[in-house]
């Protein structure tokens, strides 16, 4: 049985279904003087521990063992009446959680890493509290969803409304996953062919077991936050425009001043490149970077290539960006 969430974590703090975690530094180890705590912002609709999926597969540890003290944000699972919470209050639970960061390190900023709407998540947040955030990684999270690809084109106004999708509760997480398969019809047959191909490799089979019991534990997007989401960000592409309004204030993403990092994937069909790649030349940064690595939208950054491409490199770029 394969080990999921392996890194050990304490519970920092509980807010309706959320939980913030710290992860622990090995035993004998601690995290190095004066860096900046990090922050991890996963997806709002995947489970968080696909940033700490397996041993030898996990972001979360690779960061810890460079010398970080890690944090998580873990979203939890919409209950019913959740269908009510708002967009707004989405971006406030984390302005929250980096505020119980700086609490517990003392740190004044805390260095942010959003995964996928986790990107876009953080991206807002670092532009509306910037003097908080101490340096910025978008890990393929749109910011301009005009280049948003076949989602984009999927949730076009002229044949989607959100608020109507909305308004029977939270959307439910088969009815996000329809949508992904249909991007990629042919790869359910792709991946039980692999399967049958990793049959006898204990290594690759355990990977198989871990994305795939991951990937089946998608969770549910609440109702509100969805409705104002596609609208705003999909169908009125209003974060990129300089138009999206969070609490009555407007999220200008040259407001960003941290040292930015965008990292796209080269078969990222979810966030394809150009929208993740548009945080750079909106941000107001002097500081600003781009990894692109090989890989779809998930196998970058939980396949066998991951803890050589990506994880030794946001490590070497987070130690230089908080060192600054």
């Amino acid at each position: 049985m394969v080990e999921l969430a392996p890194t050990p974590r304490d519970t920092l703090f509980r807010e309706g279904t959320a939980a913030l975690y710290r992860f622990r530094s090995p035993e004998g180890a601690a995290p190095r003087p004066g860096r900046a705590p990090l922050l991890l912002v996963p997806s709002l609709i995947n489970r968080w521990y696909v940033l700490d999926l397996r041993p030898g597969a996990s972001l979360a540890r690779a960061l810890v063992d460079a010398g970080f003290d890690v944090y998580c944000l873990d979203w939890g699972v919409p209950e019913s009446e959740d269908r009510y919470l708002e967009w707004d209050a989405v971006v406030a639970r984390v302005g929250r959680m980096v505020r119980r960061v700086a609490r517990a390190t003392g740190a004044p900023r805390v260095g942010l890493l959003g995964y996928c709407i986790g990107g876009t998540l953080s991206a807002i947040y670092a532009a509306l509290e910037p003097e908080s955030v101490g340096a910025l990684v978008n890990l393929a999270g749109p910011i301009d969803f005009a280049e948003g690809g076949m989602l984009a084109h999927m949730v076009d106004p002229r044949w989607f409304d959100p608020a109507a999708i909305a308004a029977a509760g939270n959307v439910g997480a088969e009815q996000m996953q329809s949508g992904f398969v249909a991007l990629r019809p042919t790869a359910q047959l792709g991946k039980w062919l692999s399967f049958l191909d990793r049959l006898g490799d204990d290594q690759r089979m355990e990977a198989f077991q871990a994305l795939e019991e991951w990937s089946s534990a998608n969770i549910p997007f609440p109702g509100a936050a969805y409705a104002k989401y596609i609208r705003d960000l999909y169908q009125a592409n209003a974060l990129a425009k300089g138009t999206h309004h969070v609490a009555g204030r407007r999220v200008d993403l040259g407001q960003i001043r941290c040292p930015v990092l965008t990292v796209v994937t080269d078969r990222d069909v979810i966030c394809p490149p150009p929208a993740a790649q548009a945080l750079n030349q909106l941000s107001g940064s002097g500081d600003k970077s781009l990894l692109v690595i090989p890989g779809g939208h998930v196998g970058a950054v939980v396949g066998g290539s991951a803890p050589k491409q990506l994880y030794p490199k946001l490590a070497e770029w987070f130690g230089r960006a908080l060192s600054n």
